[in-house]
C-alpha cells in the first residue's frame, strides 16, 4: 500500500525511482480506506532531505499512510526555500485542533545549546504537550528525543567528551517488545551527536524503560510503559552518504572531525561506505506503525481524546 503525500512534493520523484509506492492526494480521494494520519514535525535544516528519508522509512508497510508536514513558526529556515515551505508545510496553529494516529519529531542541530536557549523550544514544548491528547503514539529522534525526555520527564542532557559519529552495534534489551519484532538480539544504527541523556537518570524513572543500548552509544531507545512515546538516540533514517557528507562538511570548516566509526570500509574515508543499518530502520518504523499505531489507534480518529490502551 502507498504513502499518501501532497501533490508534487519533491520526494515523490525520488521515491518512485526507488520503486516505493506513493499516492498523490488526488488519487487518494478515490480510495475507500482510512489512512493512518502521521504528523512529521521537521526540525532539521535541510527539510527536503529529511522528509525524503523519513518517508522512505515509512514506506515498507501494506498500510496507507497520510503524512502532514509541519515546521515551527518561531524559526525561519535558511536551508529550504520559502516556496517549498509554503507549498508543503503547515504550522502548529494550522493543525492543533486535529488528531493524528502517529507523530514523528526529528532531531535538530542545536544540541550544544541549553534547551531554553533554542528559539523555538517553547513552541516545541507546546506541541509535545499537545501530542499527549491528540496523538496516539509519538517517535522522538536524536535531539528531539533528548528534548522529549527533558520536557516530559525532567531529564537533562550532558555533553559527550567528543562527537559520537558512526555506525554502532546496539544490544536489544526488550527483545519481546513488538518494536523489535523480526530482529535478532542486536541492531545497527547511525549516531551523530555531541550530547546524551544519562543512562542512570533514565533507569531511575519508573515511567520509562530502556529498550536498547550499548557501551559505546549508551541508551539508544527508551520508551514509556504504554507505547505512546519512544525516544530514539540515533538516526535510523539517514541515507547511506549522510554521515560522509557531515564529515566532509566539518572537515571543510576546519573542525578536524574524526572519521565516522564502522562506516567506511577499514575506517578509511577514501574507501566505500558500508551500509548496514537500512534493514533495521525499515523494520523499526514498520513495527511502530503496525503494532503501536495501526493495531491500537481508534478507527474514528477523534476518539483518541477519550483514552489510550496500554501497550507493551
Amino acid at each position: 500500500m502507498p504513502i499518501k503525500i501532497p501533490n508534487s512534493l519533491p520526494a515523490t520523484e525520488i521515491l518512485l525511482k526507488e520503486h516505493i509506492f506513493v499516492m498523490t492526494e488526488k488519487r487518494a480521494l478515490h480510495q475507500d480506506i482510512r489512512p493512518l494520519k502521521i504528523l512529521l514535525l521537521n526540525l532539521m535544516p535541510k527539510k527536503i532531505e529529511t522528509e525524503t528519508q523519513i518517508l522512505r522509512c515509512l514506506s515498507n508497510t501494506p498500510l496507507q499512510i497520510e503524512v502532514t508536514l509541519i515546521k515551527t513558526a518561531t524559526h525561519k529556515s535558511k536551508n529550504t526555500s520559502e516556496g517549498h515551505l509554503l507549498a508543503f508545510y503547515k504550522t502548529f496553529k494550522d493543525i492543533k485542533d486535529l488528531y493524528f494516529d502517529g507523530c514523528i519529531i526529528t532531531g535538530a542541530p542545536v544540541e550544544n545549546l541549553n534547551f531554553e536557549e533554542v528559539e523555538y523550544f517553547n513552541e516545541l514544548c507546546e506541541i509535545m504537550e499537545w501530542t499527549k491528547t491528540h496523538v496516539f503514539s509519538t517517535l522522538h529522534i536524536c535531539w528531539g528525543a533528548q528534548a522529549g525526555l527533558y520536557y516530559h520527564y525532567g531529564l537533562n542532557k550532558r555533553p559527550l567528551k567528543e562527537k559520537l559519529s558512526g555506525i554502532y552495534k546496539i544490544n536489544i534489551l526488550t527483545e519481546k517488545s513488538r518494536l523489535f519484532h523480526g530482529m535478532d538480539d542486536f541492531l545497527y544504527a547511525p549516531q551523530s551527536r555531541h550530547t546524551e541523556t544519562p543512562r542512570e537518570e533514565i533507569a531511575l524513572n519508573k515511567k520509562l524503560r530502556i529498550m536498547s543500548e550499548s557501551e559505546e552509544v549508551g541508551v539508544h531507545i527508551a520508551g514509556d510503559l504504554e507505547g505512546r512515546q519512544f525516544f530514539i538516540m540515533g538516526h535510523h533514517e539517514y541515507d547511506s552518504d549522510t554521515l560522509k557528507n557531515e564529515y566532509l562538511r566539518d572537515a571543510a570548516k576546519g573542525l578536524n572531525p574524526k572519521v565516522p566509526k564502522n562506516y567506511f570500509l577499514n575506517d578509511d574515508p577514501n574507501e566505500p561506505i558500508v551500509a548496514r543499518w537500512h534493514i533495521y530502520a525499515s523494520t523499526l518504523f514498520t513495527n511502530w506503525l503496525n503494532y503501536f499505531v495501526y493495531q491500537t489507534t481508534p478507527y474514528e480518529i477523534n476518539e483518541i481524546k477519550s483514552g489510550f490502551s496500554s501497550l507493551k
